[in-house]
């Protein structure tokens, strides 16, 4: 199963984007809310269920002990999205300020989150938040450029506005190169679009320079459910925003395979410190103790 991480020039519905498409899933889904500038998902959608002792944050505590530490950690502080724990949470940082303690645990979380997808065939979405650039590169502590290394495909969320377009232009090379020098290639890179604005999927592509891989429409009720919870809207399992994650996420599977192909990658082997990690993901009760 994919990798995939979602990023922004500007607040576009990242969040709002990622959370859709790993509620959405058919498969077992994990979401890393891993923005720099702060998760929004403890405190809108879980209503603020989850504390602070709980989430990102504590994994770079847990790496500088080692990988079994990052593992086990990382498998702790994952909260279930469903009562059935199919669909888990690792909640984002709670103060801007954390970022920069996880500058050396990026990589080892970008491994973690490509042995989910190859060993435990989970859908992984990675919220990496607004991108920040420095000289011309993506920022060392602002952006967590090493999970976006690792992704399979990378997704640059826009809306067809005149505005987003504009701002999305901007990252363009940097974040071109970056993949092409440190990932996959830069045929990794593609657009989620957000259906609000003038602009339809092949104008946004012609105008960008690069495939639309899935879109969401603008659903203002079921968004605002998904950034502010509360109660559940009716029909909201039915909604048009649900049902065209459900597609979008089975065409960005579509998209990683054919590159998965092209390229001939090999799925990288299990390592023995990630498989307690993958021991827990398989054996996990249906909830966890609120921290």
């Amino acid at each position: 199963m994919p990798v995939t991480a979602l990023v922004s020039a500007k607040s576009s519905g990242v969040t709002t984007s990622a959370l859709a498409l790993a509620l959405a899933s058919g498969r077992p889904t994990t979401l890393a809310e891993c923005d720099p500038s702060g998760g929004t998902i403890r405190s809108g959608f879980l209503q603020n269920e989850v504390s602070a002792g709980f989430g990102l944050y504590h994994l770079a505590k847990a790496e500088r002990v080692g990988p079994d530490a990052l593992a086990n950690a990382f498998a702790s502080h994952l909260w279930p999205l469903d009562d059935a724990g199919h669909r888990q949470l690792l909640p984002g940082l709670t103060d801007p300020a954390q970022a920069a303690a996880l500058s050396r645990t990026w990589p080892s979380l970008a491994h973690i989150m490509r042995v989910l997808a190859t060993q435990a065939s989970q859908d992984v979405f990675i919220d990496a938040g607004r991108l920040a650039l420095d000289a011309g590169r993506l920022h060392p502590t602002l952006t967590p450029a090493p999970l976006l290394h690792q992704a399979d495909l990378v997704l640059l969320v826009v809306r067809g506005t005149d505005q987003s377009l504009t701002l999305a232009r901007h990252l363009l090379k940097p974040l071109t190169a970056e993949l092409s020098e440190h990932g996959s290639g830069s045929d990794a890179l593609g657009l989620l679009l957000i259906e609000s604005g003038p602009y339809r999927a092949h104008q946004v592509a012609e105008s960008l320079k690069l495939p639309v891989m899935a879109a969401l429409p603008f659903d203002p009720e079921s968004a605002t459910y998904l950034t502010q919870g509360g109660p559940q809207p009716r029909g909201y399992k039915r909604s048009q925003l649900l049902r065209h994650a459900r597609t979008a996420t089975q065409q960005l599977e579509a998209v990683a395979a054919r590159r998965q192909v092209q390229r001939q990658y090999a799925p990288e082997p299990a390592s023995t410190q990630l498989a307690g990690v993958l021991e827990r993901l398989n054996h996990k009760r249906k909830g966890v103790p609120h921290g």
